[in-house]
């Protein structure tokens, strides 16, 4: 590997765009750090897919018009964003970078974007929302097994200022991830969760543990939640429009398309393609966000062609992460943008309002 050393006469090359830094991020953490991050459920097939399905998109530029400003800001559940382009909620950010999501909150608020914070941060979410008071934050919610600790813990993060819950709904069991069973990686995890707790009980047991996601959960759960908090409540995870149909009935306030980063079940369809049926399904009544295989500023515009509001940011935040920390969540976040804008100037389009699905074609592969 050593002649990789310096094409451009320096230590390390220069991280040009996401992939750069995934190529980085795979030499400096630990095989199993690597392995967790990395790793999809069963086969990988949802995972590769997420990626590949970007590119059996292709876009139709309209030129002459007008391009000398661009402008990439937008809005989510009525809060302003500098792009569409947010941090998904992953956990254990620590594993990449010693201060884990105190630098990724840092990162977003700089940037103007939303960051969900995960139930399984590794830092408090006191130190996070101290490391970036100004910033757009949403909290993520593996609901437990008790309710009461699931009501203490919604109305702590209202109180603590953040602006959306985020329910996930695709993980009433861990999905099969062959990796770290190999790496025997649960009983790391459950050991870095021992300081997570309520503020009130610091001295008492651990309030969370990777195995304690309810299965039980169901919609009317979701009911149960909105008469708990005034926060809006988002569904992380529907791929299909039978229940984008029930999220709307049941009032929720947006859909996240996704599969968790093929990380749960295989083989189901790419964000991208499960998009389509979501947003048709919804037509127009709620917002619909997507994660999953975003890795380029071509990736967030065929998103947003398709009915996304926004695109969020999984496995790309923990590379940046392991590179350069803060900065290198910075500098993700600027590629993608930079991109983005490069995109959207290239096709004619202005403002987010004019990209629209006669941007995109699919191709016939």
């Amino acid at each position: 590997e050593g002649d990789m050393e310096n094409e451009s006469g320096g230590p390390e090359m220069a991280l040009v765009c996401l992939t750069d830094f995934q190529a980085q991020a795979r030499e400096r953490l630990s095989k199993s750090s690597w392995d967790y991050i990395e790793g999809g459920a069963d086969d990988g097939i949802t995972r590769d897919d997420n990626v590949a399905a970007f590119k059996k998109i292709r876009l139709r530029p309209r030129y002459l018009r007008d391009v000398s400003k661009v402008d990439t800001r937008t809005t989510i559940q009525g809060q302003e964003i500098s792009a569409p382009i947010c941090i998904s909620p992953s956990g254990f950010h620590c594993l990449a970078w010693p201060d884990g999501e105190m630098s990724t909150a840092r990162a977003a608020q700089a940037a103007k974007v939303c960051y969900i914070t995960s139930t399984y941060a590794s830092c408090s979410l006191e130190d996070i929302v101290a490391a970036a008071p100004g910033g757009l934050r949403w909290f993520q919610l593996y609901v437990q097994p008790d309710q009461q600790l699931n009501k203490q813990l919604v109305q702590w993060v209202e109180s603590l200022g953040f602006k959306a819950l985020v329910i996930t709904v695709d993980t009433p069991k861990t999905g099969n991830r062959r990796h770290d069973i190999r790496n025997q990686l649960d009983l790391k995890m459950n050991i870095m969760l021992k300081d997570l707790r309520l503020p009130k009980e610091r001295n008492s047991i651990p309030y969370l543990h990777t195995s304690a996601i309810s299965p039980s959960l169901c919609w009317d759960d979701i009911s149960w939640f909105q008469s708990i908090t005034r926060l809006p409540i988002i569904l992380k995870g529907i791929l299909t429009k039978e229940d984008a149909e029930l999220a709307v009935k049941h009032n929720v306030h947006g859909i996240i398309v996704s599969n968790h980063g093929g990380r749960q079940l295989d083989e189901v369809p790419s964000s991208i393609d499960a998009l389509t049926e979501v947003v048709a399904a919804v037509n127009g009544k709620i917002e619909v966000y997507l994660d999953g295989g975003v890795r380029t500023g071509n990736d967030v515009l065929k998103a947003l062609a398709l009915g996304a509001k926004c695109i969020f940011l999984g496995r790309p935040i923990l590379w940046g992460l392991a590179c350069k920390g803060e900065d290198g969540v910075r500098e993700i976040l600027n590629i993608l943008k930079n991109e983005f804008h490069t995109s959207m100037t290239l096709t004619g389009c202005r403002s987010i309002t004019e990209i629209s699905r006669d941007l995109i074609q699919f191709s016939r592969l």
